[in-house]
Order: structure tokens, then C-alpha cells, then sequence
């Protein structure tokens, strides 16, 4: 594989304001829904703007949550992003905490939220974690299954793995046509993607590539838990089935769409979390060459 980074710049709402903390990204619209993990609201990147899309209520009479503000555990920590058939945009939280194991369906007439506390719990077992040790950062669709991944950290030790649950009961649960205990865990996979001195690399998030086989980003963070900061000694994207590249600057890529299929591979949209509440968040551009 080989990567070029053709673009890059810093994400700001058309107010001036930082996008902040950008943990997902999926299109939406006639442009890309930017995930904020630290914020109620995403932000809808257009060609020619960038407005805030709400996605779940005030938290605790709260838009904007930090470290800082002593507000950060009220966070929803969306760190999962898919674009479903229709329109809408499936968000996940992190399940790294009881308040953000909810999921949030975001469309062009409103969201829906709903608590998915029992399937996380059950995806924790499945994976053979500690319900505080669960860190879902990234997701895509595998056919008629929502591949879900655990950014793994050895530290504490979690390797990086996924779980496959059923897509179709997965929406049904956050559409509250049915309860969330009878959404089905299926396959888990346990994802070795290497080290950089002793830190292993971590997915972030994933894209299905048209033919059928998964893409993530991963990043070596040097942090003890599933919560906390730390520093990011590199990154890169990694094929499943074989083949990584790293992406120059270590950069903490959280968020992963694919914007245009090429004859030799693929164009990606890429979300950084700066890890600092008051910088913008930047997006990469990025061509991938398979082959």
C-alpha cells in the first residue's frame, strides 16, 4: 500500500468556532457529518460551510463538555459514525462509561436516542472485557452486520478486537421497536496491528472497501485506560487481511469515510483529534493505493 496525503486543513464552524475533538466522520447529505465527541452537536461540512447538526439533547443543561470545565465525564463520547441506506447516519458512543453506551440516529428531520446499555454490556462479555475496560471507537458495515471495534490498550489489558452484531436489530433497538438485550453479538476477531516501542497500535475506526474487505486507522497512544489522554507516538492504516502504512506526524486520525473509489484503490476523508478542547480539529484528505 501507499498513501499520499493530498490535502489538509483545519475544521471551523461558519461562526468562527472550532470543531472540536472530531472523533467520526460519515457522509451526510450533499457533504460529511463531523463527529464531536465532547459536544451535542455535530457539525455538517458542506462545500461552502459548516453548521452544527444537533444530536442529542443538553447534557446536564450542557452543549459542551472538557477536562477544564470538570464536565468531561458528562460527555456522550460518540467515537462511531455510519452512513445507513436513506440518508441517515448512525452515531455510537464509546461505552466507556454507562452514560456513553447510547447510540443516536441522525437524519435531515431529527435524531433519535437511544440507551444501549445491555448491548454493550453483552458486547464487553463477547469480547472478554471488564465493562471498564470497553473503548468502542470505531464501526462499519459488513453486509448485514455492524462490525464493531474495540480500540484496544495492552496496558490494561485489551488487545484491539471487534464484534459483529446484526445490523437490522441493532436500528430496530435504537428506533425502540425493540429492546436492546435481544440485539444478537456475533463473530469476534482479535486484531494484532503491531507496535511502536512496546505501544501497541489501536484501531480508531473502519470503512468497508468495495470489495468486501475492512480498512482502519489505528493510532500507538500512550495512555493506562480507556478514558484518559496521552501521547500519540504514531499512526497509520492498516488492511485486516495484511498491509499497513503509516501516516506522516503521528496523527491521532479518529475518523475514516471513503469519498471516491479510484482505479487503484481509494480517496479518504480523515478526521484528527487534536486532544486539546480549545484547537480546531483538522480533516486529511488522503489517496490510498492498493495496488
Amino acid at each position: 500500500m501507499r498513501l499520499e496525503i493530498e490535502d489538509s486543513a483545519t475544521l471551523t464552524f461558519d461562526d468562527g468556532s472550532p470543531v472540536r475533538s472530531a472523533s467520526a466522520i460519515a457522509s451526510f447529505g450533499d457533504g460529511w457529518l463531523v463527529v464531536q465527541d465532547d459536544a451535542t452537536h455535530a457539525a455538517w461540512w458542506r462545500p461552502d460551510s459548516i453548521t452544527p447538526v444537533r444530536v442529542i439533547d443538553p447534557i446536564g443543561g450542557l452543549d459542551e463538555f472538557s477536562a477544564a470545565a470538570g464536565t468531561k465525564h458528562l460527555k456522550p463520547d460518540f467515537e462511531a459514525a455510519c452512513a445507513l441506506a436513506g440518508g441517515q447516519v448512525l452515531l455510537l458512543g464509546s461505552g466507556s462509561s454507562p452514560n456513553r453506551m447510547r447510540a443516536s440516529l441522525v437524519g435531515s428531520s431529527g435524531y433519535t436516542v437511544a440507551d444501549l446499555r445491555p448491548l454493550y454490556l453483552a458486547v464487553a462479555a463477547a469480547l472478554g472485557l471488564a465493562e471498564e475496560q470497553l473503548n468502542l471507537e470505531g464501526a462499519c458495515l459488513v453486509g448485514d452486520r455492524l462490525r464493531w471495534f474495540q480500540r484496544g490498550n495492552l496496558t490494561a489489558g485489551a488487545p484491539s478486537a471487534s464484534a459483529d452484531v446484526d445490523a437490522a436489530a441493532l436500528l430496530a433497538a435504537v428506533r425502540g421497536e425493540a429492546p436492546p438485550d435481544l440485539v444478537r453479538v456475533g463473530e469476534v476477531r482479535v486484531h494484532d496491528l503491531g507496535d511502536v516501542d512496546g505501544v501497541a497500535f489501536a484501531v480508531t475506526d473502519a470503512v468497508t472497501l468495495p470489495d468486501g474487505r475492512v480498512l482502519v486507522s489505528a493510532a500507538a497512544e500512550d495512555t493506562p485506560n480507556a478514558v484518559d489522554d496521552g501521547p500519540v507516538l504514531a499512526s497509520g492504516l492498516a488492511l485486516l487481511d495484511g498491509g499497513f502504512v503509516e501516516i506522516p506526524g503521528a496523527e491521532k486520525v479518529e475518523g475514516l469515510t471513503i469519498r471516491e473509489v479510484t482505479g487503484d484503490g481509494v480517496r479518504l476523508h480523515a478526521v484528527v483529534d487534536a486532544d486539546d478542547y480549545d484547537a480546531p480539529s483538522r480533516r486529511l484528505a488522503l489517496r490510498l493505493i492498493l495496488r
